[in-house]
């Protein structure tokens, strides 16, 4: 057997790892990711110590994604016009700063809800301007064949940290307080700008094998977000999906809320189960990332049914009484919601013009997060008012309720698909 059969290229998810650029990029990810999860096991844990309040977490949600809804018409377009790689160390270097300066204050004693507000507004218009960015970015690091396979592991490996982030920061609170936990989170955003600098000019343009190719620097346009709105209207598909994912992450992605009232009042938990509840979700988001990363491209009806099967999940493991059973369905929850997530992100990266990604991905993240400031408030009163089980409960019958209209709309679409002029009938 010759050394060209025994040796092959990795294939499904992790071909991507054939680009020396990608593998640079994800690897300064993995570590900014754990600080991400860390921090955010942190602030809702923080939060709700400091209030007693789901709705207070809820707020708090609101808050930090606010900037997206306000800003993410136009932030998608500075994606386009400006490199990327420039935006995405200047995102760095603010979380840095805005995470140190809450883990100062957290240390000494003095933080109070304001201020946990004020960071998670800071943390949502640099989110903003990030998200729609490191999307676009990564058509930029590997090769258009292989941007479904990019896609789907950097979901895999943010979710794998999941694994890690809330159980170190769980020890953390539990050991040496909530405010090491901002201070490491810190830290760890020096991952992705030292991967950033060590990208060459050849790893950010790759040869276009098959598929759309990576944008170069769009030239500033009057109406360029307009225009990015009229190429839309006229793709009912990726229409369709944007639906979804903003019905999903407008009601159905609220585990900040519902899981940390769930383990403090159904299950009479400590901030160790929510790490606990995070972590199990991850392992069941890590596989579904990685199972979305080896299939074909995505059709309409695959990410129509994930989005159904995923409320389902959710809506069941809502009135589960037994822990077991519930630590079950949200690993179940977690694996569906990726492989919708990654099929969703990837049919709409494939499908659109690469001039536009920019602002199709900021509009996309719009749909995505920009829902937030409507749906956690929403779903805190609820879950305040009306407790746990109810709140997650309707986090998981909306997206049902979603899937049912967008599947209704696709086969009335299709029946109206006329026969084209001459063909044999048989």
């Amino acid at each position: 057997m010759s050394t060209a059969e025994t040796i092959r290229p990795p294939r499904g998810a992790f071909a991507a790892l054939t680009s020396r650029g990608y593998r640079i990029y994800l690897s300064g990810q993995a570590l900014a990711n754990t600080g991400a999860w860390m921090q955010a096991i942190a602030q809702d844990w923080l939060i709700f110590s400091l209030t007693r309040s789901s709705t207070a977490v809820g707020v708090t949600m609101a808050l930090q994604f606010l900037p997206t809804l306000l800003l993410g018409l136009h932030t998608g377009a500075v994606a386009d016009r400006f490199p990327k790689r420039r935006i995405l160390l200047t995102t760095q270097l603010v979380n840095a700063t805005a995470a140190t300066g809450l883990a100062l204050i957290t240390i000494a004693g003095v933080v109070r809800p304001a201020d946990v507000y004020a960071f998670a507004l800071v943390a949502g218009v640099v989110f903003a301007f990030d998200a729609p960015t490191r999307q676009a970015f990564v058509t930029e690091v590997v090769p258009p064949g292989q941007l479904r396979a990019a896609i789907s592991l950097t979901a895999a490996v943010f979710q794998a940290t999941r694994l890690i982030g809330p159980a170190i920061a769980s020890l953390l609170i539990a050991s040496v307080g909530t405010g090491w936990v901002f201070a490491l989170n810190a830290a760890c955003y020096l991952g992705p700008t030292v991967g950033l600098l060590l990208l060459r000019p050849a790893d950010l343009r790759l040869p276009a094998r098959s598929g759309p190719a990576p944008a170069p620097a769009a030239a500033r346009e009057p109406g360029g977000v307009r225009v990015a709105a009229r190429y839309l209207r006229q793709r009912p598909d990726v229409l369709w999906t944007m639906f979804l994912v903003g019905t999903v992450g407008t009601f159905g992605l609220n585990f900040p809320i519902v899981l940390t009232a769930m383990a403090k009042t159904e299950f009479h938990g400590t901030a160790s189960t929510y790490g606990l509840f995070n972590i199990i979700l991850a392992v069941g988001s890590s596989a579904g990332a990685l199972l979305a990363g080896a299939g074909r491209r995505p059709g309409q009806r695959a990410i129509v049914a994930a989005a159904a099967g995923f409320g389902l999940l959710q809506a069941v493991a809502a009135v589960m009484p037994d822990m077991m059973a519930f630590l079950a369905l949200i690993a179940a929850m977690g694996l569906v919601n990726l492989v919708f997530q990654a099929m969703a992100n990837a049919s709409v990266q494939l499908a659109v013009d690469p001039r536009l990604r920019g602002r199709v991905m900021g509009l996309y993240m719009l749909v995505f997060m920009g829902g937030t400031p409507i749906g956690a408030p929403v779903i805190g009163a609820i879950t305040s008012h009306f407790g746990a089980r109810a709140g997650m409960a309707l986090c998981g019958a909306v997206p049902v309720l979603a899937a049912v209209v967008t599947a209704a709309a696709a086969a009335r679409a299709g029946r109206r698909v006329p026969r084209p002029q001459g063909q044999a009938t048989g």
